[in-house]
């Protein structure tokens, strides 16, 4: 056993798991290990179906994981942009592996991604 944050982990798949298991985490460093930068609203139009209160709650568990830096570009009116850290850029190919997996799976299945990639945002 592995403690670590006073959390007990199985074994360093779970310790990564932690800090990205669930639905969104892994799909918004994904896209800034993609597009480098994104704004909340940015990030929020890319993931259809998340709340505002999950993505907010993904994103600050994000940053203080050390996963992401946030920077506020303005007070009024509130605009933040999000970047990944370094320790969010050292999970890149985990980003590529799962990208190139789901295309392979998808073309398996008669889908083809990279020809229909300008219907997706």
């Amino acid at each position: 056993m592995i403690t670590l944050n006073n959390k007990v982990y199985t074994c360093p798949v779970d310790v990564t798991l932690g800090f990205i298991g669930g639905k969104w985490k892994l799909l918004i460093l994904s896209q800034l290990h993609h597009f480098d930068k994104k704004s909340y609203a940015e990030i929020r139009d890319n993931l259809p179906g998340v709340s505002e209160k999950m993505l907010s709650q993904q994103l600050k568990e994000l940053e203080r994981d050390l996963l992401i830096e946030k920077k506020v570009l303005s007070k009024k009116p509130y605009r933040v942009e999000y970047a990944l850290a370094a320790a969010g850029k050292s999970l890149a190919p985990l980003y590529e592996f799962t990208s190139e997996w789901g295309i392979a799976y998808l073309k398996t299945n008669g889908i083809d991604y990279l020809q229909d990639q300008h219907l997706y945002k």
